[in-house]
């Protein structure tokens, strides 16, 4: 077994989609970034590429490449995961925080859950999905952007 942390954050940009995990959320801002920003499936595709020593997703998936200009993130954790069984690892579980003032991702948690257990060929009981504020306090207290961490924990294939 073994266990990789992932962070990721982007600020708040008009005129964008507002992506996490995977789910379009109706704000009035989305994220700014190359890809479509969502910075829950970049922490996560963080978490696992370190935990299993195979470098960071700006190495796999340069913000330099045309090719990866507002691409879908699952697209990215897909590729992550096909990676990671190459080299002889599944998902063991992953616990993530999204962290913003605004806005409320309660209702769209589960199906947060359900398409990344998609993407990572995993059981949603392997995957939490988790948001909290920081109490109005710093850049995303003031409404500037939002990050998220990943802990994930892969487990070597059988073979």
């Amino acid at each position: 077994m073994r266990i990789g942390h992932g962070f990721d954050a982007h600020r708040f940009a008009s005129g964008r989609p507002l992506i996490i995990g995977g789910v379009s959320i109706p704000h009035e801002q989305g994220l700014e970034a190359h890809s479509d920003g969502d910075v829950l499936i970049h922490a996560l595709c963080d978490a696992l590429l370190g935990a299993a020593a195979l470098g960071d997703i700006g190495a796999h998936f340069p913000d330099s490449s045309e090719s990866y200009a507002g691409v879908d993130s699952r697209i990215l954790l897909r590729s992550v995961i096909d990676l990671l069984a190459e080299n002889g690892w599944r998902v063991g579980n992953v616990d993530t925080t999204i962290i913003a003032q605004a806005p409320k991702f309660a209702p769209y948690i589960l199906k947060m859950r359900e398409l990344l257990a998609r993407d990572m060929k995993s059981d949603i009981s392997a995957v939490s999905v988790k948001a909290t504020t920081t109490e109005k306090m710093g850049y995303i207290g003031r409404e500037e952007g939002i990050s998220a961490h990943v802990v994930a924990l892969i487990v070597r294939v059988s073979t």
